[in-house]
């Protein structure tokens, strides 16, 4: 344990700087975002992720809004556990057949009214994997879909916006 903290010691700090960031785009785009949440859901908006299918990809752009750099909670958006309490759905990927009643069965959890958001290429069209015997293709296919949000994968800041103009469609 010695050796390791002397090591430490001796080398010091590797880490990278952190880049220049995109802050002026992202404050504009968040505090846009926090009024149309304020307006429609009353200040706070619950969202449920599913991934039906896909890569992970999109996942990890979805995930990277919850870290300290983006930290869209700050604005008003909150990641749900069930379906129950979400007001939105962001769906990831082309919709595997084994994931095809399991999405349906969320759609139905969700309370109404109700917002679904085809997340990439895949969800949007099926993209690489198109339909075939194990994927049904696009979101559109099983559940009715009110916005997408192209990319492969979109990035976090593609994901806001894309939140935001599901929130104006509606």
């Amino acid at each position: 344990m010695l050796r390791i903290l002397g090591k430490i010691q001796r080398i010091g700090i590797l880490t990278e700087a952190i880049p220049d960031s995109d802050e002026p785009a992202l404050t504009e785009v968040g505090e846009q975002l926090r009024q149309h949440i304020g307006a429609r859901f009353n200040g706070s908006l619950a969202i449920r992720e599913v991934d039906a299918g896909s890569c992970n990809g999109c996942e990890l752009e979805i995930q990277m809004l919850g870290n300290p750099y983006y930290s869209i909670e700050r604005f008003g958006v909150h990641f749900v556990a069930s379906p129950r309490f979400a007001d939105m759905l962001l769906v990831t990927g082309p919709v595997s057949r084994h994931m095809e009643e399991a999405l349906r069965r969320t759609y139905a959890a969700t309370p109404e009214p109700r917002l679904v958001i085809a997340v990439g290429d895949c969800g949007a069209c099926g993209g690489e994997f198109g339909t075939s015997y194990a994927s049904c293709g696009a979101v559109a296919n099983v559940i009715p879909v009110d916005a997408v949000i192209p990319g492969c994968p979109p990035t976090p800041l593609a994901l806001m916006r894309g939140i935001i103009e599901a929130i104006r469609l509606r």
